[in-house]
């Protein structure tokens, strides 16, 4: 849509390092909100204890996996297992130094893009390392299942990526929503948009690619979690979706900009939006098999999103 009140030119200006732990609260707030609403959405589908219930039913979980006795399988790799679950929070955790809140941003990286990418990449790593350090063929077939998917989301997620890039001329996150100039970006870039958007739940393990964690082996990659364990898992679930949800708004979203609000407002209702769409999102698609989605993500969506990056390199040199 058209944005009322572009954004303007003003720079991004870096904050002091202490500033992270308020950007960590946020993201704190925003794993607390998904995961209300998401135990919300199911109370309804399911037809649980029902709105109020499921509202509440996360802090209940949490609580009732905080007093579970930690289980530990035999010959299992204890560093690796808890570096896999554990390392889910701090990547997402590190995606948003590079996101600017308004004008302020923990880091302002030139290559924030890049970051941002390279730490999607790192979660290849925790998931596979969170199935194989339990030593147990449950896990270790959902940590495979997980990297089918990844085969199949990746280089569209990358080249998705690009096609903001290529209009800002500039790896830079706040260049890039500042390149917005009336117009987002989704407007114009929806192939790409859309296979951000895929990317983003493909690596918070959501919705279509919940089968790295299927039922049908007895929870895959964290079959063998409980206790504190199991909770920080998923945790780090939560905190990756809103994480890409985040990023999604200085690079499709207009960033700050929007009437009446301050931009660091906008950036945070934009985001809780976006947000609120994935986790609704999740029992309305299904599951997506890992061999069926990797022919998917090379026959289809692939070329679909290099056609997006020709149409936008071709309409960005056309401007200039």
């Amino acid at each position: 849509m058209a944005d009322p009140m572009p954004m303007t030119d003003a720079p991004i200006t870096t904050v002091a390092p202490g500033w992270a732990i308020a950007a960590l609260a946020i993201l704190g707030v925003l794993v607390v909100a998904a995961a209300m609403l998401d135990g919300a959405l199911a109370a309804r589908a399911g037809g649980g204890p029902g709105t109020v219930g499921g509202l509440v039913r996360p802090f209940g979980e949490a609580a009732r996996l905080m007093r579970q006795r930690r289980r530990t399988t035999v010959e299992a790799d204890r560093l690796l297992w808890r570096i896999g679950g554990a390392g889910l929070l701090v990547t997402a955790a590190l995606m948003v130094t590079v996101v600017p809140l308004g004008e302020w941003t923990i880091f302002d990286l030139d290559v924030g893009v890049m970051w941002f990418n390279a730490m999607d990449v790192m979660v290849w790593a925790l998931v596979w390392l969170t199935g194989w350090g339990a030593n147990s063929a449950h896990s270790l077939v959902g940590g495979y299942r997980f990297l089918a998917h990844g085969l199949g989301y990746e280089l569209p997620l990358m080249f998705a990526l690009v096609a903001p890039a290529i209009v800002a001329e500039s790896l830079n996150v706040g260049a890039v929503a500042a390149a917005q100039e009336g117009l987002w970006f989704a407007v114009w870039m929806p192939v790409a948009f859309l296979v951000y958007l895929l990317g983003v739940a493909a690596f918070s393990v959501w919705g279509p690619f919940a089968p790295a964690i299927g039922t049908d082996v007895a929870g895959g990659a964290r079959a063998e979690l409980s206790g504190v364990d199991r909770l920080v898992f998923e945790a780090g679930r939560y905190a990756l979706l809103a994480a890409g949800a985040a990023f999604a708004v200085p690079m499709f979203l207009g960033g700050g900009a929007g009437p009446l609000l301050p931009g660091w407002a906008w950036v945070l209702v934009k985001t809780v939006a976006l947000l609120a769409v994935l986790v609704w999102l999740r029992r309305r698609l299904p599951a997506f098999r890992p061999d069926k989605f990797m022919e998917v993500g090379w026959m289809l969506l692939l070329p679909a999103v290099l056609l997006q990056d020709l149409v936008v390199a071709v309409v960005a040199v056309w401007r200039s």
